[in-house]
């Protein structure tokens, strides 16, 4: 490590759905005035795509076909994150349950991956300052140098509470069961699984407040920053 981590950190934060990943990579950002990625909304949007244009998400040939025609922008400020599909603001449509449904089959293709991760790559290279890239195999795959590895987690219960709460009117436990179901599938596609990277450091939220794991994370990045001095 040399003393770009002073003047443009990378810091990688994983985990599965529900443990705080959005909110608390948008706050440390903010925090250290740095930019922020949010990998899953680039995800959601070829997903938001494919569904739109008629693409068969279970039909991962299909899916490939098409995976290199969406232009997709991320803008990369944590006080407001925007993502575009050929020019259109997406950022309502690809959360809606329809998307969150095939978002894991259509992420598995490795064409898809491999369109997705070579944007992600060109973002933190353009980022000046640093940046937070918030996501599910950051650290492992996307951006393995990385000066700060994160990896969130927390129990079902508690990411279902978060998750159903963050959705109006959502069953607790449908929620749950959706996302150990998403789990399996992230944890267990053959490119670039959902994993804790052996250099990350493991924070489980289930017992903090956003606040509490925010100033964690931020105590780790200075923690890097000085000893890099």
């Amino acid at each position: 490590m040399s003393d770009t981590v002073e003047s443009a950190v990378i810091v990688a934060i994983d985990g599965p759905a529900g443990t705080g990943k959005s909110s608390t990579s948008k706050a440390v950002a903010a925090a250290l005035g740095l930019r922020y990625l949010d990998t899953g909304a680039q995800y959601r949007a070829i997903t938001w795509w494919m569904i739109t244009n008629g693409v068969d998400t279970a039909d991962p040939a299909a899916i490939a076909t098409a995976s290199d025609k969406p232009a997709i922008v991320s803008g990369t400020d944590p006080a407001g994150p925007t993502i575009t599909v050929d020019g259109e603001d997406v950022s309502a449509p690809i959360r809606t349950s329809e998307v969150s449904a095939q978002v894991s089959a259509v992420s598995a293709v490795p064409d898809v991956r491999t369109r997705i991760t070579g944007l992600q790559r060109a973002i933190a290279a353009a980022a000046e300052g640093g940046i937070v890239v918030e996501g599910r195999d950051i650290g492992t795959t996307v951006l393995p140098d990385a000066h700060l590895k994160i990896f969130l987690t927390a129990s079902p219960e508690a990411r279902a509470a978060r998750r159903a709460g963050e959705l109006a009117g959502a069953d607790v436990e449908a929620t749950r069961q959706a996302l150990v179901k998403r789990d399996a599938a992230d944890s267990g596609r053959a490119t670039s699984p959902l994993a804790m990277a052996a250099d990350a450091v493991e924070v489980d939220t289930t017992e903090l407040t956003l606040q509490q794991v925010v100033e964690r994370v931020v105590a780790l990045v200075e923690e890097r920053r000085a000893a890099a001095r």
